[in-house]
């Protein structure tokens, strides 16, 4: 942790899951003033209740975006979830446009772990052009490289709890999982306080193989779920023959094979230098959340 800054502070995506997270850590350490901006405002009524100041913001529509980070100081950019090929880059080009013209100093970004040109990951492409786009304007910036939230774990946990197999084209390759909760602590951190601009790999305390994550399942379910490995082509078919849609399916592989080869494993102390708490462990975390897998969670 490091010395605090000055607000105002302003949060986009803020009605999302990670952007209500990271209000609410805001909110926690009595960090003010806060602007959360969203394209639905409505969904935000309890956190305007709070104190924050809410504002309408949609990156579809760039030229209300400079009068909605009009103020702000420091800004985190909350990358975007649109599938939509070419759009989330647009988005977050323009975003960081207005936000740049409105006058804001720094800008923190959540990133993806290693969104190099070779990452086979589909939507890596769109966190480095984000990147190189915030260097080449040279504002001050703190990019967090987020890893695969340990959060995912829990639907695919679950249909291996139910099956006894864990099924995914990971191969033998590793993943520093990190909790959506200790993303938003490190955000928050990194908007709160003076990081100046850097880079960090946002993970949890080790990298686990799917193995590993089967024997976690294993322990917790009280029988034997073993992990089966299978090719990137052949999990594809199969997520699309049970109707998920194609886009969704080769997205979802491509983390797969991003992980198979390297790209994910990735653990660091970041999340513990940013906030002075340890991040929760795999283990830790499907430990807490075994009601899930079993299907009595909510």
């Amino acid at each position: 942790m490091t010395a605090k800054t000055e607000g105002p502070y302003l949060v986009t995506g803020a009605s999302g899951q990670l952007g209500r997270s990271i209000l609410d850590r805001l909110l926690d350490r009595g960090i003010a003033p806060i602007v959360a901006t969203t394209r639905s405002p409505a969904k935000l009524t309890e956190y305007a209740a709070r104190g924050i100041e809410v504002r309408r913001a949609d990156f579809d529509e760039p030229w209300t975006l400079e009068e909605a980070f009009a103020g702000a100081r420091r800004m985190l950019l909350v990358s975007t979830s649109d599938l939509e090929p070419g759009q989330r880059l647009k988005s977050h080009l323009a975003a960081i446009d207005a936000a740049v013209a409105a006058g804001v100093e720094h800008i923190v970004y959540t990133s993806l772990t290693n969104p190099h040109p070779d990452s086979p990951i589909t939507f890596a492409g769109d966190h480095r052009e984000t990147e190189r786009r915030l260097a080449a304007l040279g504002i001050s910036r703190t990019v967090l490289r987020n890893n695969l939230y340990t959060d995912l774990l829990l639907a695919s946990g679950a249909q291996a709890v139910a099956t006894g197999r864990l099924v995914a084209a990971a191969g033998d390759g590793k993943v520093g999982y990190v909790t959506r909760a200790d993303c938003a602590a490190a955000a928050a951190a990194a908007l709160a306080d003076e990081t100046g601009t850097a880079t960090y790999d946002i993970t949890g305390p080790a990298s686990v193989g799917m193995a590993e994550v089967a024997a976690v399942l294993s322990s917790l379910a009280g029988t034997t779920i073993s992990y089966v490995p299978t090719s990137a082509a052949e999990l594809e078919s199969a997520m699309v023959r049970h109707g998920m849609a194609a886009p969704m399916a080769r997205l979802l592989v491509s983390i797969d094979e991003g992980i198979a080869a390297g790209h994910l494993d990735v653990a660091s102390t970041a999340v513990e230098d940013l906030t002075g708490s340890e991040p929760t462990s795999v283990a830790a975390f499907l430990r807490a959340n075994a009601a899930a897998l079993s299907g009595r969670g909510s």
